[in-house]
């Protein structure tokens, strides 16, 4: 697997800020896309050398873990997370049996969610964190927004989601992925938007059946 580091910073500002990670690149697409739209500043990685440098770089307010990944684990990076940088997270795993349950309660986790998830069920658990969290430091903590979908800017809104689905069928980089998505754009006469809207929609489709 490739190392890779990336940043998408949503327009909206002051919700927080959160480092996902995630060795699957469309769960990692996925979450990112959903937390952008609901108004948050999100970095993500794909493996757990590069979130650690990611926190110690940018000093996310929370982060969402993938347990089981090559190289450093999620419980790795929690761990560094607590010691270090004082930062807060949340568990995504595919796992929930005794022994990995007990290791995130004694790291500490803010909350444990178990996959197969969607992003309905991720941004009000991010919502409720940040609202445990603000409490606790005796922050006001505004009131939650719906998530919001640009129409005039693609790459705010569908586009990352279509890359990130590319990226994990053909093992491309992200670059490689978001050229080929505008290859298919430009030889079906689409926009890049609706080239990748049509991508997503035929995903769903097949999921679904």
């Amino acid at each position: 697997m490739h190392a890779r580091r990336a940043l998408q910073v949503n327009a909206v500002s002051g919700k927080g800020k959160i480092l996902v990670v995630d060795d699957d690149r469309l769960v990692l697409a996925t979450v990112t896309h959903g937390l952008a739209q609901a108004g948050y500043e999100v970095i993500d990685a794909d493996n757990g050398d590069d979130a650690i440098l990611l926190a110690r770089e940018h000093r996310p307010d929370l982060a969402l873990l993938d347990i089981r990944m090559e190289g450093k684990s999620g419980f790795d990076v929690a761990a560094y997370l607590r010691e270090y940088l004082q930062t807060p997270f949340i568990f995504l795993s595919a796992f929930s049996d005794e022994r990995t349950v007990e290791q995130v309660k004694a790291l500490g986790a803010v909350a444990y969610l178990v996959k197969p998830l969607d992003v309905g069920q991720i941004v009000p658990t991010v919502e409720a964190a940040f609202a445990t969290l603000g409490a606790r430091r005796g922050v006001a903590v505004p009131r939650a927004e719906p998530p919001r979908v640009a129409s005039n800017d693609a790459d705010a809104d569908i586009v990352p989601l279509a890359v990130g689905i590319l990226m994990h069928r053909h093992s491309l980089p992200r670059a490689e992925a978001r050229e080929r998505l505008a290859r298919l754009a430009q030889a079906e006469n689409r926009s890049l938007h609706a080239q990748a809207e049509r991508l997503v929609e035929a995903v769903e489709l097949l999921s679904g059946s």
